[in-house]
């Protein structure tokens, strides 16, 4: 298990931030931001260290190997970003999609085009089957934005069920696991509602289901990763692509009515008119490819 000191304390939490502020936003991952900063198969393998030999040291009480076999600083650090980020940034976003939806989905759909090309290089080699796997990976992602989303569910057992598979969603790169929400119905009252008003009726099943679905499918993605992993990771490229749909700026969002409550239930794709807004959203679609170019080369550096 590697060290931390610090600074890699203090960078990982900035890393868990981002990811957090990527999986309050519907169609943009936190999976994404963990493979552009370089932390994605660190943060699997930590996570699927959860298993019968750290049960064992517990109960040993070998509490400091516990910790190095769980990379638990490293854990504990990203997922304070996380926290942090969920919990400071959804009245913001709010705000932000209400008042200047354009704009913010500009600066994801370019930070989300950028991430592209530097998971997709990621890829040791590309062939017949990393082609293929790349194919099925786009076309699930578009898939799953073309689906209809349910109505609002809020029985104990739903939103464990959410909890389970929007976390699966959460890291894997280019599903947003706010975006399944959605599908699933309960984005408004999970990711807006309850996270702002703290209530833990909702969060709390929601959170046991996720620590369960996280550590399940961990060690799944971590086998994939060792054994595929350029059909893995070209898969994951090609759920990045097709997840920019959701992302594309210029879209009306269409809604249904559920007795008192307006759900949206899919999206209007339109090309945009060369006034000012399209020139300041493209502005905003620049900076979103710089910040991953950045991202990108201060990994490089740190590297090296």
């Amino acid at each position: 298990m590697q060290n931390n000191n610090t600074k890699d304390f203090i960078s990982n939490i900035f890393k868990g931030m981002a990811m957090g502020a990527a999986n309050v936003i519907p169609g943009v991952s936190g999976g994404t931001i963990a493979l552009i900063t370089g932390i994605f198969e660190r943060l699997i393998n930590a996570i699927k260290s959860f298993d019968l030999t750290a049960i064992n040291l517990l109960f040993k009480g070998k509490i400091k190997d516990l910790l190095k076999h769980v990379d638990f600083w490293f854990l504990v650090s990203v997922f304070m970003g996380v926290g942090i980020a969920i919990i400071s940034l959804a009245r913001l976003f709010k705000f932000l999609f209400e008042d200047y939806p354009v704009y913010i989905w500009s600066f994801f759909f370019g930070l989300v085009l950028a991430s592209i090309y530097f998971v997709g290089k990621t890829v040791e080699k590309w062939n017949t089957s990393s082609i293929v796997t790349f194919i099925i990976g786009s076309a699930i992602a578009i898939s799953i934005s073309v689906l209809t989303p349910a109505s609002e569910n809020s029985s104990i057992i739903y939103l464990f069920i959410c909890g389970i598979i929007a976390i699966c969603s959460m890291i894997i790169p280019g599903l947003s696991g706010s975006f399944v929400l959605i599908l699933m119905g309960n984005y408004q009252l999970v990711m807006i509602n309850a996270v702002s008003e703290l209530n833990l009726k909702v969060l709390l099943p929601v959170a046991a289901g996720a620590g369960i679905g996280l550590i399940g499918f961990s060690h799944f993605l971590s086998w994939l990763l060792k054994k595929y992993h350029n059909q893995t990771i070209s898969m994951l490229t090609g759920f990045v692509l097709g997840s920019l749909g959701i992302l594309w700026p210029w879209k009306e969002t269409l809604t249904k009515t559920f007795g008192e409550k307006v759900k949206t239930v899919g999206y209007e794709w339109f090309l945009p008119e060369t006034n000012s807004e399209f020139f300041i959203a493209l502005v905003f679609i620049i900076l979103g490819i710089a910040s991953i170019w950045i991202t990108e080369s201060l990994g490089s550096k740190k590297a090296a």
